[in-house]
């Protein structure tokens, strides 16, 4: 794993679904880091079957060799009403993100969307976009709470997502440009990319400087174009297997891998695939995009 500058995380979603809550269901916390230490990974993010107790976790993570790069964080920022709630939420977050020895906070607005808004109704079929008041007001909740994630030594690293306000290349683009580059970073994710109609290298090519986290996510076409046909939802899109793991899908990682290289990346690139794990092994396809990656030229 040391052919690249970054360090080669996976994320627990491989193996248990965070947005399908009954993909992997059934699958231990133990079973999964025994299979990324089984891997030669080093590092994980937080997923819904990881013990919540801090000193119990790192001692299960410790004797596998195995860091935590980062937990997700949902916040409700285009709403200012809950800005003095979100942040002390956040900042709680953070308290327990430092004691992990993690140095980002993977962070997305939730407000609109179908799946992360509490306010949305089961009847309701489209994400409500962000009107101007509501851009500014995310843009400053973004910068407090990035400014929160300074004081405990980590970078708000926000993620574009599939079914939220921050989704299509127009949007990434104006969250950077209203947010302070000293507080708010990105989170660059190659998949979710893809899924809000970028061009992941454009991508990475045009923020590279704001980027402080790596997402390695690829997407099926046939799956893609299939499920915008039937005008499906994001966690729909989810259940008929859009994402998989890179060197499965469409997505050439060749010139991404190769950008990361050549410019020194050093921070965490997490291997994803976010599908259901009793068609497609979190083991198996962890392992075969391990050697995808590596037969890769990168100079």
């Amino acid at each position: 794993m040391d052919k690249f500058p970054f360090q080669l995380g996976i994320h627990p979603i491989n193996w248990v679904g965070e947005d399908v809550k009954e993909h992997g269901n059934d699958t231990t916390f133990e079973q999964i880091v025994d299979e990324i230490q089984a891997l030669g990974l080093r590092g994980t993010e937080m997923g819904r079957k990881y013990p919540t107790d801090s000193a119990l976790l790192k001692e299960e993570l410790s004797k596998r060799g195995i860091s935590l790069s980062s937990q997700w964080k949902t916040v409700l920022f285009s709403d200012p009403a809950y800005r003095d709630v979100e942040l002390a939420d956040y900042r709680e977050h953070a308290k327990f993100l430092q004691g992990m020895g993690s140095k980002v906070i993977s962070t997305c607005e939730g407000g609109g969307s179908l799946h992360f808004d509490a306010r949305r109704t089961p009847n309701e079929k489209e994400v409500l976009r962000l009107d101007e008041a509501g851009w500014r007001s995310l843009a400053e909740g973004l910068n407090a709470a990035g400014a929160i994630a300074q004081e405990y030594g980590l970078k708000l690293t926000y993620h574009h997502h599939g079914g939220t306000v921050i989704e299509s290349p127009q949007e990434i683009d104006r969250l950077m440009e209203l947010t302070d580059p000293s507080f708010v970073y990105l989170l660059f994710d190659t998949g979710h990319a893809y899924y809000g109609g970028a061009d992941p290298l454009k991508v990475l090519q045009k923020h590279y400087d704001r980027i402080a986290y790596v997402h390695l996510k690829d997407i099926r076409q046939d799956v893609l174009d299939r499920s915008r046909a039937e005008q499906a939802d994001f966690v729909t899109c989810i259940r008929n297997g859009v994402f998989t793991v890179p060197g499965d899908g469409c997505i050439d990682f060749e010139p991404i891998i190769k950008e990361l290289v050549t410019r020194g990346y050093d921070g965490w690139a997490m291997l994803e695939g976010e599908q259901d794990p009793e068609e497609h092994p979190a083991y198996d396809y962890a392992k075969q995009s391990l050697l995808y990656l590596n037969s890769l030229k990168t100079t």
